[in-house]
């Protein structure tokens, strides 16, 4: 195992914009992260530097403490598995997974007693005589990692592994590669766009824009904690629910004024929030409940009309207009309205988040928080976010 560190790390190609502006990141040894982002992030280019396979150009790169900004891929000793599987055609799994222990000239008893090894943590046992065209795309995609894994790298590179497959394909294959991490304990970097394959693997996310790192943390903290308004609305499925609001603030009493509700704001985290200030409210549609008779204290409502209802299995997503900006609802099967039904919708004022409408920040959040002043736990009454954290 090894850590990865980056200094001021930079990408540009001739002279035109930066790819990847100066970046400072500290991979712990046997750390599974996860670069996440849209198209265009950065992120796949960073990790073909940490490969080698794309050069520096600025600032300093470091596997287990040596600088490795001039080391050749091959003496780096990583390990990359792409998404498109790059397997030898001609070769079977067995050869395939061999294939870099034949080069290094490695004794023939040893490499059948590795190769069986790797095969069997993969359940590639009864696969071992096929050939890649004669596999499921989950398989060969085993096949990659087996041949990865065989060389016992310090560090394994994962480049959206998973985008060629199918949803079932991509679950069982997700559930592979965190038992594996959980047995070697090899750090690894996996890049995707995907935000629920970032949320499900990874110790520590690493949310990217605009080849700039937005914010890292714990699939939890990035959930719970987005810093920033693209933050929030990259990370959830279902998608984070915005509305536009303006502040009205009198001395301490602070409101927040939309098109067809007026929420006053209670508590500490609301103190920064000016007069007149343009403001995008938002809340995920997990913590969004259809409201009784009777609002309960320290809740906030709106009032609509049901437009769309979605059945999830188990859950609902109802979509409702209020007067014209859409609000989303994720709610038992049990109890889903019918469309055009008028409803009230609530939720706790402690699952609100306020963003400053042109930079983004979020202003209702303590970033320095702590385990004692994190918001209660929710589950006792609705449901739980679909990711698994809340």
């Amino acid at each position: 195992m090894a850590n990865i560190v980056c200094k001021g790390l930079t990408k540009q190609y001739d002279g035109g914009a930066p790819v990847l502006h100066p970046l400072d990141l500290h991979i712990e040894e046997g750390e599974f992260v996860v670069l996440l982002g849209p198209s265009g992030c950065g992120k796949s280019t960073m990790l073909r530097m940490i490969a080698g396979l794309e050069d520096i150009t600025g600032g300093d790169l470091l596997i287990g403490g040596t600088v490795v900004n001039q080391t050749p891929a091959r003496e780096r000793n990583v390990a990359m598995v792409f998404q498109n599987y790059a397997l030898y055609p001609h070769m079977n799994v067995y050869d395939n997974i061999a294939f870099g222990l034949r080069r290094l000239k490695t004794p023939k008893d040893e490499i059948d007693r590795r190769v069986r090894e790797v095969a069997a943590t993969l359940n590639l046992d009864a696969l071992l005589e096929r050939k890649p065209r004669a596999m499921s795309g989950g398989q060969q995609q085993r096949a990659a990692i087996a041949r990865a894994m065989i060389k016992t790298p310090s560090v394994f590179l994962f480049d959206e592994p998973l985008s060629n497959l199918d949803a079932q394909l991509r679950a069982q294959l997700r559930t592979d590669i965190k038992r594996l991490h959980q047995r070697l304990k090899t750090t690894t970097v996996y890049v995707t766009h995907d935000q629920l394959e970032a949320m499900t693997l990874a110790d520590r996310v690493i949310l990217m824009r605009g080849g700039r790192i937005e914010q890292q943390g714990t699939p939890t903290e990035l959930y719970r904690y987005p810093r920033t308004s693209f933050a929030a609305g990259f990370i959830g499925t279902p998608a984070m629910n915005f509305l536009d609001g303006v502040v009205e603030r009198n001395g301490e009493t602070i409101a927040v004024q939309m098109k067809s509700e007026r929420w006053e704001l209670h508590g500490a985290r609301f103190g920064s929030l000016s007069n007149a200030q343009a403001v995008k409210l938002a809340v995920r549609p997990n913590y969004v409940r259809i409201g009784a008779a009777a609002r309960a204290a320290g809740t906030l409502a709106l009032q609509g009309t049901v437009e769309l209802v979605e059945m999830l299995g188990a859950e609902a997503l109802v979509t409702v207009e209020c007067s014209a900006e859409r609000v989303a609802a994720l709610i038992p099967a049990t109890s889903v309205p019918t469309p055009g039904a008028n409803v009230t919708l609530e939720f706790a004022v402690h699952d609100l988040h306020v963003f400053d409408a042109k930079s983004g920040e979020n202003l209702s959040l303590d970033l320095q928080y702590d385990a004692a002043n994190q918001p209660p736990d929710h589950s006792t009454h609705h449901a739980a976010p679909t990711l698994g954290v809340h």
